[in-house]
């Protein structure tokens, strides 16, 4: 059940446009990632449906109403790219004033626990880390228990470990019910956390299709790389039906092929005893899949 459409959404600033052509739909419970590089429209998407866009054509509804509807206030929460709060104003106070714009809030004690802040309520917000930051940031967005949680670029400027425990945050958001908009530039969140995507660039929608499915598109080859304990004949792996070509680099093998590739290498080399060493396994990513639609990486910045 769709319960946010998007129609041919368009935006300019001036003799810029942000958004020419944006059409989609997000379904109940699921994570939907609106993805592409900085400047491709996604900011200007997120806050039209959160109602803080006026668009110039096309239309929208959230829960079937209009984003200017004050009712979705109570059931959209939203976490802006550029959320700050008052440096001085600790993690408690902020969750308490918060609370108190709702008729029916969340416990934010009990929120700010199982979000890993309850430690933290008396730090001031210029003193949090920036993933507790991050964490603080969702817990505003879910304090009103929202039907819907928009995050915008959640977890640009983390470092590597604060961005994966800010992934395990927004599995947890959906495990409580919440349907998930998820703005972002870095592909490998949008493969670990999306059911679904749309990839976004220079305004409009260049493809819609969960991340396993924009990956398929791009390519079904496989890439095995290995070091053989024994030495081996390469009409070993090439008389496999999953084995197109296979290559050496030094003591290297790299084995190419489609479907069951990994199964086919290693059963055979397991029935003559040869075991494979450094194993590993490449696949097309959605970085890939992004290139092969955009032409560019998603990281590179838009004109």
């Amino acid at each position: 059940m769709a319960i946010i459409n998007v129609d041919r959404l368009r935006k300019r600033y001036g003799g810029t446009v942000a958004v020419s052509d944006v059409s989609f739909t997000v379904e109940r419970g699921e994570i939907f990632g609106i993805l592409g590089p900085n400047g491709a429209g996604k900011t200007t998407t997120v806050e039209s449906i959160a109602g803080l866009r006026t668009p110039d054509g096309g239309t929208i509804t959230v829960l079937d109403r209009d984003p200017g509807d004050p009712e979705l206030r109570r059931l959209v929460g939203v976490q802006l790219q550029e959320s700050q709060l008052p440096e001085k104003m600790t993690a408690g106070e902020a969750l308490e004033l918060y609370a108190a714009f709702y008729p029916e809030p969340a416990d934010w004690r009990r929120l700010a626990d199982e979000l890993g802040l309850a430690g933290k309520l008396t730090t001031r917000f210029g003193k949090l880390s920036g993933g507790q930051k991050q964490r603080l940031s969702i817990a505003l967005a879910l304090i009103g228990n929202p039907d819907i949680a928009i995050l915008d670029e959640l977890t640009t400027g983390l470092d590597p470990q604060a961005r994966r425990d800010t992934w395990d945050l927004v599995e947890s958001v959906r495990d409580r019910g919440v349907t998930v908009l998820l703005v972002t530039h870095f592909m490998e969140e949008a493969e670990r956390l999306c059911d679904r995507v749309a990839l976004i660039d220079a305004g409009t929608v260049v493809a819609l299709d969960t991340p396993s499915g924009l990956i398929a598109g791009v390519s079904a080859e496989q890439r095995i790389r290995f070091r053989p304990s024994v030495p081996l004949d390469d009409a070993l792996l090439t008389g496999l039906a999953e084995v197109r070509e296979v290559r050496r680099h030094g003591t290297q093998l790299e084995v190419i092929g489609e479907g069951n590739l990994l199964h086919a290498v290693t059963a055979t080399l397991a029935a003559h005893q040869i075991i494979a060493n450094d194993l590993r396994v490449e696949q097309a990513s959605l970085d890939d899949a992004f290139v092969r639609l955009t032409g560019r990486a998603a990281t590179e910045e838009s004109s």
